[in-house]
């Protein structure tokens, strides 16, 4: 039975509790230790049944309840409590308003999933949480951001297991008329809708908000009847679902429907920011609306999106990178590079690293790192990678001169920092920790907490995170567990001994069964009468890896095989609540990924600023964050060849690390029972890691180094109808058609004899530019460490002065010799405009000898 008309009833709220629902519509709360515990007060059994959703909590309040709760005067002035920090936080003058650099105009920020709280399942994991984090801290530092993303009707899956431990897959639908989520409207109180052209016709979304804090998350949402194709209505169904010929309408709704959803709002960014490929579209329909607003060509179009486009990688796997085949593909948008200008060979070529190779796919970074001049790896490790995976791009540069650089990840410390260490950090280090979370001197003041004040507050949250672990597994198997095995939960974990715990996705790259390869060995750990050991595990895999799959139920099977159920436990449906107990209460983070495969490891991050102590292979954050006094590292850094053999010694590494190291370090107890070498790995974890890697450091980078130099870009690139633009553009053409012409004719090195460090080697070069101009080129002299096979391996270069230009142009100049060692040295030529963002963006450059 349909209806004739729809509508939402609202619950009604006494006046003096109807600041309730301005708090649940902004994710504000979610941060805020005060306003939590508000929620929590209106009915504490509800609140969980509701899975912490403020908005569900009051529909399921009945009328008589509210009246009720508004004549508890406690509760009243907790609330009015609670609101005046609302208020005094979104009034604040923060910092990005107030900072000598920051430039007028709104960044965009695009991103296929948002983990911004448990209530709101849009997220799968780390990229998901990543991005919820960036808005929370972009929020409290007042950057004027707004994010894009895409509204899933049923999120991401559920996670249970079968009886033998494979996982299986349950798909909740989300009543997004239940959840802190506002349907844009237009003048006429009609849904604010966008459309796109697909194959079968126009697909229409429509526009909601959620706030977070400051900052507006728009996402949009296909499930509308304007869409009479039920395929184009499935479009936002599911993260990550379906078949690649969804992924391809998702990332147009995303791409192209965001930046016309931005449009619709009446927001015209500055800035769009991509978060990882998915969102790559955007940047064509940006350029796109230049095209039409200021009557210009593609190409001189494009430099202005560049200008202020940014691009952020997060997969060191190359099979992580989206590549579309062309025959998918082509259906999409052989329209489209029609209103765009061009012919389908050079849409095409915009997402090949081999522009002439025909059978070569679609790749969605490549296309993200073509129309940016902004881009970023999201550890120093993962940059250095990343560089050597695209140096197809730019292969006439050396690979550490590849034009991506590195901004790691950080965490917003507020959302995962436990309330009981955020009392110790008020009295020890004061309030001002809050509101300069990145300031390392602030952390300096943790060696003043009392070893036994901050074991006690990690006693407390470990024993939390036990209490957790029971109620989960009832609630998860109540249906299933016999009246015994409920009397029993309470055997199962003891809050009083060492607890490991490993929670992220299950790729098989993340090896989350190296701990378990020889059970013999982790029986004796785990059951040792002295010292023993507990261990709690959690995390999805995503329905379609089977490999992933398996492991779990390669884990779940050994786990029961070797009498270890109550030792060791495998928690379900892995969420952000889930997570916060488990980085707020466990002893010990454990991540193996195999090195270099982890982009960067938030998790890890997390628990670090709990005091929970690292154990890792030096790969993504920890790589740069180990200092041999904050935490464990398995292994050195080593990268061999076999799978197999790296696998048996990470794994015995972590054997040895566990029974010799860390077991007895941590039941090293003094008198008073405290450990007092591990305290002060604790406080050496924290802090060397809570300032360093909060995304309150990471959103001051990107404003820094990215945000506002780019609204000065764009808005000087846009300036005069896009004079510049196109000046940049007809000279880039003018500078590709004449490259041929470009050559080193004769090389003179001197110097060399007898060279020490800090001599200076001399270099003289005359080359041809044909009908090029020395203005339009820089020559350099490079240098550095010659290898085994001849080549120069990360060399520095300094540029050499015209000396003499009469058809051939004389060169000279020299290069320091900054360390010792067998050297080699040779001179190049780059092109050079001073509206080009790098000297490597139009992939040129000419070696002496070529």
């Amino acid at each position: 039975m349909k209806p004739i008309t729809k509508f939402v009833v609202a619950p009604s709220l006494p006046k003096n509790i109807a600041l309730l629902k301005e708090l649940a519509y902004n994710y504000w709360w979610c941060w805020n230790a005060d306003a939590k515990e508000l929620f929590a007060r209106v009915d504490r059994r509800k609140w969980d049944d509701v899975h912490h959703n403020p908005v569900a909590l009051l529909q399921n309040m009945s009328q008589p309840q509210l009246e009720d709760l508004s004549q508890q005067r406690d509760f009243v002035h907790f609330l009015d409590h609670v609101y005046a920090q609302f208020r005094a936080y979104m009034d604040d003058q923060p910092w990005y308003g107030s900072s000598e650099n920051s430039s007028e105009g709104t960044i965009a920020y695009f991103s296929a999933e948002f983990g911004i709280h448990e209530s709101f399942p849009n997220y799968s994991g780390g990229l998901g949480v990543l991005a919820g984090d960036h808005l929370k801290s972009s929020s409290d530092l007042g950057v004027p951001l707004v994010g894009i993303g895409l509204l899933y009707q049923k999120g991401y899956f559920r996670q249970y297991l079968a009886q033998d431990g494979m996982q299986q897959e349950m798909f909740v639908y989300n009543d997004f008329y239940s959840m802190p989520l506002t349907l844009m409207k237009n003048e006429r109180g009609e849904p604010l809708v966008i459309d796109v052209d697909l194959p079968k016709g126009k697909a229409y979304a429509q526009i909601w908000k959620v706030q977070v804090g400051r900052v507006p998350l728009y996402m949009m949402d296909t499930n509308t009847e304007l869409n009479t194709v039920q395929e184009y209505r499935d479009i936002t169904a599911q993260l990550y679902g379906g078949n690649q010929e969804t992924r391809i309408q998702q990332e147009i709704i995303l791409g192209i429907g965001g930046v016309r959803a931005l449009k619709a709002l009446g927001i015209t960014p500055k800035v769009c920011h991509l978060n990882e490929g998915h969102a790559a579209f955007a940047a064509l329909e940006r350029t796109r609306n230049l095209m039409t607003e200021l009557g210009m060509p593609f190409h001189q179009a494009m430099e202005i999106t560049r200008a202020g486009t940014i691009f952020t990688t997060h997969t060191p796997v190359p099979a992580g990178n989206e590549i579309f085949p062309i025959d998918l593909l082509q259906p999409y948008f052989s329209g489209y590079s029609s209103q765009l200008g061009i012919s389908g060979e050079e849409f095409l070529a915009l997402g090949r690293v081999d522009t002439s190779n025909q059978s070569e796919g679609f790749s969605m970074t490549v296309l993200g790192l073509k129309t940016t001049n902004y881009r970023n790896g999201v550890s120093k490790l993962h940059g250095d990678v990343t560089q050597v995976m695209w140096h197809g791009l730019w292969k006439n540069f050396p690979e550490d001169e590849v034009p991506i650089t590195t901004i790691t990840n950080g965490i917003h410390t507020h959302t995962w920092v436990a309330r009981e260490l955020a009392e110790l950090y008020d009295r020890y280090l004061t309030p001002e920790w809050r509101n300069d979370t990145d300031n390392p001197e602030i952390w300096k003041e943790v060696d003043d907490i009392p070893s036994e004040a901050l074991w006690r507050a990690h006693q407390r949250r470990r024993e939390t995170l036990v209490s957790f672990v029971r109620k989960h597994l009832v609630r998860k198997h109540k249906s299933l567990l016999t009246p015994q095995q409920l009397n029993t939960v309470n055997d199962y974990l003891d809050p009083d001994i060492l607890t490991i715990g490993f929670a992220r996705r299950f790729a098989t790259y993340k090896r989350a069964d190296l701990l378990f390869s020889d059970m013999d060995r982790l029986r004796r750990l785990v059951l040792n009468p002295q010292r023993p050991v507990q261990i709690i595990i959690a995390g999805k895999s995503h329905p379609k890896d089977i490999p992933g799959k398996e492991t779990i139920r390669r884990i779940i099977q050994r786990v029961r095989e070797y009498g270890l159920d109550r030792n060791i436990i495998f928690l379900e449906d892995y969420d952000m609540g889930v997570a916060r107990h488990m980085v707020k209460g466990c002893d010990i983070w454990l991540n193996n990924p195999r090195r270099p495969y982890e982009a960067s490891g938030t998790s890890g991050m997390k628990a670090a600023v709990n005091g929970c102590i690292h154990v890792s292979v030096l790969d993504g954050w920890w790589d740069e964050a180990y200092n041999g006094r904050n935490g464990f590292a398995i292994g050195l850094g080593e990268e061999l060849p076999n799978p197999d053999e790296q696998d048996a010694v990470d794994a015995g590494t972590l054997y040895n690390l566990l029974e010799r190291v860390i077991t007895p370090l941590f039941y090293d107890r003094g008198p008073n029972r405290v450990p007092e070498q591990w305290v002060t790995y604790m406080k050496e974890c924290i802090k060397s890691n809570a300032g360093q890697f909060s995304t309150m450091r990471m959103v001051r980078d990107y404003a820094r180094r990215f945000y506002m130099p780019a609204m000065k870009g764009y808005s000087n690139m846009l300036s005069d109808h896009g004079e510049k633009a196109r000046q940049i553009q007809q000279w880039k053409q003018h500078v590709v058609s004449a490259w041929n012409g470009v050559r080193v004719q004769n090389l003179e090195v001197s110097g060399g004899d007898n060279a020490e460090v800090g001599s200076e080697i001399f270099v003289r070069a005359r080359v041809e530019l044909g009908v090029l101009r020395p203005e339009d080129i820089r020559v350099q002299a490079y240098m550095g460490n010659v290898t085994s096979v001849g080549e120069i391996l990360k060399g520095s270069s300094s540029p050499l002065k015209l000396i003499h230009s009469d058809g051939v142009h004389i060169f000279e100049g020299s290069i320091s010799c900054a360390d010792s060692g067998y050297k080699g040295c040779t001179v190049r030529i780059v092109p050079s405009h001073p509206l080009m963002a790098n000297d490597a963006d139009l992939y040129l450059c000419t070696w002496a000898g070529q």
